[in-house]
């Protein structure tokens, strides 16, 4: 297959397009400057700004299906969160790109008890304008035409946590699960190659 990845110079993209490549696909890694990503050897790797939808449009032309794990800190999160999966449904759409999967966050996942893991007690909420621009880009995809599915991990990654190649979606967030991204990014590829989520928003954990 031809996967755009955006947002490719990140953890989750760059083992998004190793796990990619594992397979045999035909990888355009997506980053802001391709000159500081010269590891992304073995993907086309261009420029593109995953906000803006001619820049998606124009990555994604002849591509099969698309990754996103971009992300921008200098950006207010729901600025960027919100524009970026509004950019990736019209520009993705304008290439004939149907098959979207995005790199989520558990916080905004319902927990044990239902509610968002962010609104259970006990839960740190430091970082809540990030979980919350998370969200408010969920409600863009939510209102989108496109064939997409948003994969959090259950709890947070283990960033130095090796390949095993299993993993297993969850009933509901848990903030102590850990999930390498070599294997969270086994899943982004199990979900390009045979989609199983439609339209939802759903969460991985270790197997």
């Amino acid at each position: 297959m031809d996967i755009v990845v955006f947002g490719a110079g990140g953890r989750a993209g760059r083992q998004a397009v190793a796990e990619a490549r594992r397979r045999g696909h035909r990888v355009t890694a997506v980053v802001r400057e391709p000159a500081g990503h010269g590891d992304l050897a073995d993907a086309q790797v261009v420029a593109g700004d995953v906000t803006d939808a001619v820049s998606v449009a124009q990555a994604a032309v002849g591509q099969d299906a698309a990754i996103s794990a971009a992300v921008d800190l200098s950006v207010p999160p729901h600025d960027f969160f919100t524009e970026s999966s509004r950019a990736l449904a019209a520009g993705l759409a304008k290439a004939g790109v149907r098959r979207l999967v995005v790199v989520g966050l558990a916080s905004i996942l319902p927990g044990a008890s239902g509610a968002a893991l962010m609104d259970e007690p006990g839960y740190p909420n430091e970082y809540r304008s990030f979980y919350l621009g998370h969200a408010a880009g969920l409600d863009e995809l939510r209102g989108c035409d496109l064939d997409w599915a948003y994969l959090a991990p259950a709890g947070d990654f283990d960033r130095a946590g090796a390949r095993t190649g299993r993993y297993r979606f969850a009933e509901h967030g848990d903030p102590a699960s850990r999930i390498s991204y070599p294997d969270f990014a086994v899943a982004l590829l199990d979900e390009i190659e045979a989609p199983r989520h439609h339209g939802a928003a759903v969460s991985v954990r270790e197997a």
